[in-house]
């Protein structure tokens, strides 16, 4: 299997090497964070590190069941550390072992261990390990390729096959397995394996929905509402017209389960001109579009909708702060914060060669009177790039190379 190099990650792991800090990868299953490990222990190879002070366990690996007992596990782990030398220990799906925290905080105030932990959901990080572990550690999380990186893990021949075929292949999913597939079956038998892991794993089992049949009809619902406003009530009033009778308690406990498990991101609204979060009428975006492929096969193709589900994952890549901007009653379609406090803000469009659609595009961000950065971001080849009085418009696909 080809291994398809992921620097944005692997740069993150060097940076904090030997620092005394706790390294937790997180990221939906399959995104490829096991991948990560094994690229970061080849670094640690060629840098000299001897392969016995590299300890790996998968917990998702039967040889390795017994050890999903802390104390097991810990025992296991002291029997290894056979030197003063520096340890590097990693722990991949560690959200399957009960109280795994006291083993990492066992570990992290042993001068020669290199802790590294992966996991599947946001459980283990909201509760065990950021309440246990506050100020021990630092995260990063894990997304499906990016189009930069699935650009570079094709064999591709420039001269066959435009970079705009690319990026339709790119639309119908960004796991990184699939690259390695060749038919449109087996790309969709792959994705209804992970869409089981997590629900079954991540969701079903963890937190005990009650209602498998339920939970499909709301991912389905969300699916089919990519870059729409969504409130409970609205969701529920959807659901009832369906006939699905549904309780507003329940409904809000699905959508958690949901989110925790990292199939959806809730993107919380940003009041522009008050600097503040808005409360109300979150957009949900999946973590990839395969799951909209899987799910709705029938759904008509609304690649404006598809286009700004991949803009707010790339943005989430480069930022740690990503919202739905307001601006009195226009919409920003993202605004992000930057590590510095800076602020920029993006609308997306799958074109705007229409007047009518440039102008409406246009005048959110012309109504937002700050400095800042400003965007407009279309998949149109006829003019891709302009200048609106300070407001930058690029190709998508461009953008999304940078």
């Amino acid at each position: 299997m080809k291994i398809i190099s992921r620097p944005y990650y692997l740069e993150f792991l060097i940076r904090h090497k030997d620092k005394p800090l706790i390294k937790v990868i997180s990221g939906v299953r399959r995104a490829g964070k096991s991948v990560l490990f094994q690229l970061f222990r080849e670094e640690l190879l060629a840098s000299g590190v001897e392969e016995s002070r590299i300890i790996t366990i998968n917990f998702e690996d039967l040889s390795f069941y017994d050890l999903r007992d802390f104390r097991a596990l810990n025992t296991y782990l002291e029997e290894r550390l056979t030197s003063n030398d520096k340890h590097y220990i990693f722990l991949d799906e560690v959200q399957h072992v009960d109280k795994f925290e006291l083993v990492a905080d066992s570990l992290f105030i042993k001068e020669n261990v290199d802790l590294y932990l992966t996991g599947s959901n946001a459980y283990f990080m909201s509760s065990q390990l950021a309440t246990n572990l506050t100020g021990r550690y630092v995260q990063i999380e894990v997304l499906p390729l990016s189009f930069k990186e699935f650009l570079a893990g094709q064999e591709h021949d420039a001269e066959t096959k435009t970079r705009l075929e690319y990026f339709n292949d790119y639309l119908f999913s960004g796991f990184p397995y699939l690259l390695q597939t060749q038919s449109y079956q087996e790309r969709i038998e792959y994705l209804q394996g992970i869409y089981h892991s997590i629900v079954l794993n991540d969701v079903v089992a963890r937190v005990g929905v009650a209602n498998p049949d339920m939970l499909e009809r709301i991912i389905r619902t969300l699916l089919s509402s990519i870059g729409s406003q969504v409130s409970t009530n609205k969701l529920r009033n959807t659901l009832v017209s369906q006939h699905v009778a549904i309780s507003h308690h329940s409904l809000e406990s699905y959508l958690n389960t949901l989110i925790d498990s990292l199939l959806f991101y809730a993107v919380p609204r940003f009041d522009v001109k008050g600097r503040k979060l808005l409360q109300r009428l979150e957009k949900y975006y999946t973590v990839d579009l395969g799951f909209r492929q899987l799910l709705l096969p029938d759904h008509p193709q609304d690649l404006g909708h598809m286009i700004e589900n991949l803009v707010y994952l790339e943005l989430r890549r480069r930022y740690s702060k990503v919202y739905v901007g307001n601006i009195g009653k226009y919409e920003v379609d993202f605004v992000v914060v930057t590590d510095q406090g800076a602020y920029e803000y993006y609308q997306v469009s799958q074109t705007t060669l229409d007047p009518k659609t440039l102008d409406r595009e246009l005048r959110p961000l012309k109504a937002i009177k700050d400095q800042f950065p400003k965007y407009l971001l279309t998949l149109d080849s006829i003019q891709p790039t302009a200048n609106y009085e300070g407001i930058i418009k690029q190709n998508l696909v461009d953008w999304l190379l940078e």
